[in-house]
């Protein structure tokens, strides 16, 4: 869940416009990053999971949505510690939490257009 006040804080001297393109960057790159982050575990890619976990945290980050970013840091960490031990429960997890995101921010993009 986005921390809307934080989010608003954050982004208030911002043009609408800029909103929107980063909102629209995360939603156009989100299939990918989900489907390298899969992939990541289903070869058991400790190093790849790494990465991408690592990188769709700090892109989540920009959205203030703790949970989210929480279960990607629990990704990046297994990945960096090689431990595959519930990783299949964290991406579910991950995963439902990065819908909820999604149906955030297109609500935000609603009221930014």
């Amino acid at each position: 869940m986005i921390d809307i006040a934080t989010f608003n804080s954050m982004y208030e001297n911002f043009d609408k416009e800029v909103v929107i393109e980063i909102i629209d960057i995360f939603l156009k790159e989100y299939p990918e990053r989900i489907s390298l982050l899969e992939a990541d575990i289903v070869n058991r890619n400790f190093d790849g999971l790494y990465k991408h976990a690592h990188s769709v945290k700090g892109v989540i980050s920009n959205f203030y949505d703790e949970n989210a970013r929480q279960w990607a840091l629990q990704m990046e960490t297994k990945g960096k510690n090689l431990d595959a031990s519930g990783l299949e429960d964290i991406f579910r997890n991950f995963k439902l939490a990065c819908d909820s995101l999604i149906a955030e921010l297109q609500q935000i993009r609603e009221q930014y257009s």
